[in-house]
């Protein structure tokens, strides 16, 4: 049974994440802040109990990540997902506006715990046969795709865990560990708004498609969920 390690799971893509990868029959290690609170998750838990288990982990702290690590290190991890990430209101990101204090914990949550993370479980992940890490990123992050200006703090966190990743996929190459970064679309969450253009599932099933082709030679690539190639 292949196992799957998955942050930021209390709803949204990450839930829907946990929920396809347990009726596929993978091990879900399914990570989330409040565990107590996460009624969605806990109830897919209950229909998949030996599919799905819960851990509380906040990413932001670094502790919590290295003992569960230490939990787990016992385990074979075949792919990571670092899914958790923050999207500042819109009104403390633009020009004179900024939330300088929002603006390092963005940095926190979408930049710093997706290397803290690769770090921290990288044992459990070379030892497995699929050796793959997957962080969940932004079309915004895309500074060739920016022609609309703003959004300051999140364009930023996005565009650094990019070149983030990209130096991991060669750090791991000797590892033979393939890193990649994922677009999800534009996804009807609390994030991405109820105006947004696609459903949760569809971004999954095509997040998952892209991670199932994954070769080698992907390393360090920058894909959309439908598999295009997105421009740094």
């Amino acid at each position: 049974m292949e196992t799957v390690l998955i942050t930021g799971t209390n709803r949204g893509i990450g839930l829907e994440f946990v929920r396809q990868y347990a009726v596929d029959g993978w091990r879900v290690i399914a990570c989330t802040r409040n565990p107590s609170t996460a009624g969605e998750l806990n109830q897919l838990a209950s229909k998949f109990p030996n599919n799905i288990q819960i851990h509380a982990l906040d990413v932001t702290d670094y502790a919590q990540i290295e003992k569960l690590s230490y939990e787990l290190s016992g385990e074979t991890i075949d792919l990571l997902i670092n899914n958790a990430g923050v999207y500042p209101v819109a009104r403390s990101t633009s020009f004179h506006q900024i939330d300088y204090d929002g603006w390092r914990h963005a940095f926190e949550v979408n930049t710093m715990a997706p290397l803290k993370m690769a770090d921290a479980f990288c044992h459990q992940i070379v030892k497995s046969n699929i050796k793959k890490i997957v962080t969940i990123t932004s079309k915004m992050g895309s500074i060739a795709d920016n022609t609309s200006g703003g959004s300051y703090v999140y364009r930023s966190s996005k565009s650094a865990v990019n070149i983030v990743m990209k130096s991991l996929s060669i750090d791991l190459e000797l590892k033979s560990v393939i890193v990649a970064l994922l677009h999800p679309g534009w996804v009807r969450t609390d994030m991405g708004g109820p105006n947004a253009l696609i459903s949760t599932e569809k971004s999954v099933t095509g997040m998952r498609q892209v991670i199932d082709d994954l070769v080698h030679t992907d390393s360090g690539k920058f894909f959309a969920y439908d598999g295009q190639i997105i421009p740094w």
